[in-house]
């Protein structure tokens, strides 16, 4: 546990007749990032108590244990359950600080999905004392700390909400904070990153910086909520078209014969140029996801964006339709798929190309398809009835006529030419090369 921090010297007097919060902080939402935040603040010393709608997590959590993969997390919980610092539950406490770090998903036509926040915001109203502090860290759209704010002032009409601009004295703050942490590196990055506090008011900013200056060891950066909303967008943006460079240059390096690899290794030796490594796409529930919102707060002048979104989306398709010509040359065989996570070395499948390519592969070749995935002990819904197999990587390098690298995970990269000899291979990832 870290060196417990004394919140009652920072939190402030509360207002005359307000009664004490049940816990300074409560985090709505034990997923990805509400969980390991929650924890981590529990280590220095904050009450909090985690919220979540499901019964199954919450009751993990008590138990000390975790409902996914995350380096250094299970301790973490464990040792806060046991100092009874952390606490989950399904009901909402009063708190001094709310957090809200729910999904925000994708609807069917790529428009961004806040019913979640909308709900986590109606959920916390009826319990917000005065003196409480709101904060966002869902990716979202722009305007949408705005959204909740409005959605607090309907429930509670006897409280004063903060308004960019506003002359009258709030009873609570307001502020979006968001997480830009990388999957696998979850609780050394909310430490060590800056974060950027943006409040609906400066007030707000600075009352939601005493939360996260009490562990944050990077800067935390004031700005107003838009401003942040927008920054969380634009660094995620900016990080998909370059990698939809990348792709696009390996489609365009099978249409003109080249190797793609190659290309890279030696552009990138001029002194001004740094092309990424190309995938199978681009998945995660950040890249994959915040330029559409981006795209959803201004459609006619995100160009650039949404061609970029769209290259990385159309890899998947093209690399599945590689794999499709592979499995036609070899038509008794069958292909080992090395990886289903949107990145290595995590449990994650959000948004993962490697699963819908699996997944696309599985329901048109069937039994020809053996899947390799350490990271999970059984096979996504999809795959049921397809007849597509999880199998140990020996299992499959013994079956598979055809080997491809979707994900580079540790567990593989120890393969040589000897280990693939006599297969036909395919290296989405150029692992092979390193």
């Amino acid at each position: 546990m870290n060196a417990p921090f004394d919140a009652n010297t920072v939190l402030g007097r509360k207002a005359p007749g307000v009664p004490e919060p049940e816990h300074q902080v409560a985090v709505i939402g034990l997923g990805y990032i509400g969980l390991p935040t929650a924890a981590l603040l529990a280590s220095f010393g904050w009450s909090v108590c985690g919220v979540d709608v499901s019964r199954r997590v919450v009751e993990t959590v008590n138990a000390g244990g975790v409902h996914i993969e995350e380096r250094d997390l299970d301790k973490l919980v464990r040792e806060a359950i046991a100092a009874q610092t952390l606490v989950a539950t399904t009901v909402v406490p009063t708190a001094s600080f709310y957090m809200i770090a729910v999904p925000t998903p994708l609807g069917p036509d790529s428009t961004p999905d806040i019913s979640y926040v909308e709900a986590a915001a109606r959920a916390i109203a009826p319990k917000i004392l005065p003196g409480a502090c709101v904060i966002i860290e869902s990716t979202s759209p722009v305007g949408t700390t705005e959204r909740v704010g409005a959605i607090i002032a309907e429930l509670r009409p006897d409280l004063v909400i903060p308004q960019e601009g506003g002359t009258q004295e709030a009873d609570i703050a307001l502020a979006y904070c968001p997480e830009r942490v990388l999957p696998g590196r979850i609780v050394n990055e909310l430490v060590h990153n800056d974060r950027v506090v943006g409040g609906v008011t400066p007030a707000c900013a600075e009352r939601a910086a005493v939360l996260y200056t009490s562990f944050v060891k990077g800067d935390c950066l004031y700005t107003t909520a838009r401003v942040a909303e927008t920054v969380k967008l634009v660094e995620n943006s900016f990080r998909d078209v370059n990698i939809a460079f990348a792709n696009e240059l390996s489609m365009i390096a099978d249409v003109i014969g080249v190797d793609v690899w190659e290309v890279i290794r030696l552009a990138n030796r001029h002194p001004r140029v740094n092309i990424l490594q190309p995938g199978p796409g681009v998945g995660g529930h950040c890249i994959a996801v915040d330029p559409w919102f981006l795209v959803a707060g201004a459609p006619e002048a995100a160009r650039l964006v949404r061609t970029a979104r769209e290259v990385n989306d159309h890899k998947a398709v093209h690399t599945a339709a590689k794999i499709r010509a592979l499995l036609k040359a070899a038509p008794d065989g069958k292909v080992a798929l090395l990886g289903l996570s949107f990145k290595p070395d995590i449990d994650d499948f959000r948004e993962s190309p490697a699963l819908e390519i699996a997944e696309a592969l599985a329901h048109t070749h069937g039994e020809r398809i053996l899947v390799v995935e350490p990271f999970t002990e059984e096979l996504p819904g999809a795959f049921d009835a397809t007849g597509a197999q999880l199998v140990t990587l020996d299992a499959a390098l013994r079956q598979a006529e055809i080997v491809v690298v979707l994900v580079d995970h540790t567990a593989f990269r120890h393969l040589s030419p000897q280990d693939l000899a006599g297969k036909l291979v395919f290296d989405t990832r150029g692992m092979l090369r390193r």
